[in-house]
């Protein structure tokens, strides 16, 4: 067992002596740098919802205007038998 631990190669992490894959190369400073820096950005704080005109979610749902809403006993709420 001892034969395997040698034939691989080895890094010093910050939890200890990592052992490496054959063929894969270990990460750099400068791979981390370049993933950050191609990551979206993202807030600093909690940003609030834009419920303004096309983006307003809560306005969809005003089906109201399309068909007109039906009583408890499944008449039509306009009717001309009011």
């Amino acid at each position: 067992m001892n034969k395997a631990r040698q034939s691989f190669a080895a890094e010093p992490t910050g939890i200890g002596l990592q052992s490496l894959v054959p063929g894969v190369a270990p990460i750099t400073l400068s791979d981390r740098l370049a993933a950050r820096a191609a990551a979206p950005l993202e807030p600093k704080k909690p940003q609030r919802p834009c419920d303004l005109g096309l983006f307003d979610l809560a306005a969809r749902n005003q089906l109201d205007l399309f068909a007109p809403a039906q009583r408890a006993d499944g008449a039509p709420r306009f009717s001309k038998d009011r």
